[in-house]
């Protein structure tokens, strides 16, 4: 029996995916999570063997959230869920970890076929993922390149994401558990990283990296 635990900030979406899985053979949903945070609290209580993850939640997005899963939980394989298909949205999920990058609009036959794939240590993508997207991403990790986003520490992931998100500086060091001048030092720090300047340009910077959902 195959586990899976359901990862994405709409219900309605989450109801449609498990409505298909418990239609087939061998799969058992454990869980559901809206959040980043809430799917790594519920990957150590549920032990799960795959993770549909979505990428665009707030608080802690799914890009992190499969960073941090991977390297907590080995064995845990995670399959995440897009709208997008170009080579930026694809790499940047498979360099966090990911064994799967699935597209939202696939046909329902693409869970099985998914699941199957991962289950048995492969790498899967949707057939519209296009081959220059695997031969770029290929190309990039044989070159070792690193992009800016990935050369942040979590934390500093954190609060891009947060600041980006619209927090102050005072809710950030709510939600993080930090004192204010601590979160001002790591929004300082990574914008020295980034080579930004102001609030809107981490914004920018955040969404055309798949932090943020660009409706914000």
């Amino acid at each position: 029996m195959t586990r899976i635990l359901l990862v994405d900030n709409h219900t309605l979406v989450r109801a449609g995916i498990r409505s298909l899985l418990e239609g087939l053979t061998g799969v058992e949903v454990v869980g559901e999570a809206a959040d980043g945070r809430e799917a790594l609290v519920l990957i150590k209580e549920r032990n799960p063997d795959i993770v549909f993850m979505d990428v665009a939640m707030e608080g802690m997005n799914g890009l992190e959230a499969t960073r941090r899963a991977v390297k907590s939980f080995p064995r845990v394989r995670v399959i995440v869920l897009s709208i997008h298909s170009n080579e930026e949205y694809v790499s940047q999920a498979l360099r966090a970890g990911a064994s799967g990058y699935m597209l939202k609009d696939a046909a329902p036959s693409e869970l099985e076929i998914a699941i199957n794939a991962v289950a048995n240590r492969a790498t899967y993508l949707s057939p519209a993922v296009s081959r220059q997207v695997v031969d770029d991403y290929l190309r990039r990790v044989s070159d070792e390149e690193a992009t800016p986003v990935e050369m942040l520490t979590p934390r500093q992931r954190e609060v891009l994401q947060l600041v980006a998100e619209g927090c102050s500086t005072k809710e950030v060091a709510q939600k993080l558990d930090l004192g204010i001048k601590t979160v001002e030092t790591h929004r300082t720090q990574l914008m020295e990283r980034l080579g930004i300047h102001d609030i809107a340009g981490l914004v920018r910077y955040a969404i055309r990296q798949g932090l943020v959902s660009p409706e914000r």
